[in-house]
């Protein structure tokens, strides 16, 4: 224990002898490693935060809107409008299989909402009550529409966030008075925000039922809609596995009812958010093995320095392991010593680095976040990443040179000048 205290006390003086060549070796290393963390850290912040830019609108959510049936695939010339409608949404409720929960919505931006106090120029959202259970809507105080509501066509209403701080200001809320196109309906709940935006679209939005919007505000189109034309239909597949089974039955259905081939891609315009959340992973996760592998390169070259100067200082320290070695210090002395050196120069920079980013990040998450993105997070699998490389490196980096100096022989040791 004495020897080992002995070597790591000279070890200490020999580094400190040259303050200048071990602290740039060390911050390179040290830089390596808090870029490496950082980078994958945004990296994990850019994919929590769609993650939950996602999970605002709702999970495993999919759309389908209105599309054109091009005559021939790939060419938009000639291509005929169609129309969702309610009774397409009615055939896909009773024969997709794989859908779960499925509503038809009728939106407008032109009916005017006006309380006692203001008026509000928002969206007005016709749909079933089972949409809070399809989309992501917080509800902040009263209650959701329910199916009574819907089958005794009630003049009800459920506000957003942005549109009651807009129509009551300062005011209570519940079993108040909403004009809509001077129609008046009672508010019986409201909504929390959703998203980091307070003007995201949902808090802007009115809900009310769909038997109510289908009969005082059908959805607006040109003279070729049909009477009971919706905007779209927001479905869910019955598991998140499904989703393709759920969106190909849901396509089949539109192009049979329409009168088209269902294998034409460009009929459609939908949105999967499951594949979309799917593609969206899968670019990260190139990006981090990317970064990964950029880091992994740089510790590399990092221990390669850390070899070099090991490598240097043996030359310039051969007397000196003559000497000592004629004076007894055996091989397993110099090879303690000198792969020490190379160890405490690789861990104690690796650390450093990991500090930095840490100290970086957290700085980061006081600052306030862009819509969309999380601030950046220390990974725990790229700091074991970055750890245990360094620690690998730093063996062999430490380990050549002083076997090289520890196979010296006194006398010719001695002889170098």
């Amino acid at each position: 224990m004495r020897t080992f205290l002995d070597i790591f006390g000279q070890t200490m003086r020999t580094l400190w002898a040259h303050k200048l060549r071990s602290f740039l070796t060390m911050f390179g290393i040290a830089w390596g490693v808090g870029s490496l963390l950082l980078l994958i850290g945004l990296g994990e912040g850019f994919r929590s935060g769609n993650v939950k830019q996602l999970n605002t609108i709702g999970e495993n959510i999919m759309f389908i809107f209105p599309g054109e049936v091009p005559p021939i695939p790939g060419s938009p010339v000639g291509a005929k409008p169609y129309f969702l409608t309610y009774d397409d949404w009615v055939e896909i409720s009773k024969t997709a299989p794989h859908v779960a929960k499925s509503t038809p919505v009728i939106n407008r931006g032109d009916i005017r909402a006006q309380s006692e106090y203001q008026s509000f120029n928002g969206q007005v959202f016709g749909i079933l009550p089972v949409y809070n259970q399809i989309r992501y809507l917080p509800q902040g105080g009263g209650r959701w529409m329910n199916d009574q509501d819907e089958k005794e066509e009630r003049l009800v209403a459920v506000i957003g966030w942005e549109s009651r701080k807009s129509l009551y200001p300062g005011r209570p809320v519940l079993g108040e008075t909403l004009l809509l196109n001077g129609l008046r309906f009672q508010v019986i709940g409201f909504l929390d925000s959703t998203g980091k935006s307070e003007f995201s679209a949902t808090n802007q939005r009115v809900f009310i039922p769909l038997s109510v919007m289908r009969k005082y505000f059908p959805q607006k189109n040109t003279d070729q809609a049909p009477p009971d034309a919706v905007s779209f239909i927001n479905f869910q597949p019955t598991t998140k596995e499904d989703h393709l089974l759920a969106r190909d039955e849901v396509r089949k259905i539109i192009a049979r009812r329409k009168n088209f081939d269902a294998t034409n891609e460009d009929a459609f315009r939908d949105w999967d958010t499951i594949r979309n959340a799917e593609m969206v992973g899968k670019i990260f996760t190139a990006m981090n093995l990317f970064l990964g592998s950029v880091g992994l390169v740089t510790l590399a070259l990092g221990a390669i320095g850390i070899m070099n100067i090991m490598l240097v200082s043996v030359a310039e320290r051969t007397k000196e392991i003559g000497l000592r070695m004629a004076l007894g210090a055996t091989k397993r002395n110099i090879l303690t010593q000198f792969f020490l050196e190379g160890a405490i120069l690789t861990l104690v920079s690796g650390f450093v680095g990991l500090g930095a980013a840490s100290a970086f990040m957290t700085a980061l998450n006081q600052l306030p976040a862009p819509p969309g993105f999380d601030p950046p997070q220390l990974v725990a699998w790229s700091a074991a990443l970055a750890i245990g490389t360094l620690a690998l490196f730093g063996i062999f980096a430490g380990l050549y040179p002083a076997k090289k100096a520890a196979m010296l022989q006194p006398v010719e040791a001695l002889r170098k000048e």
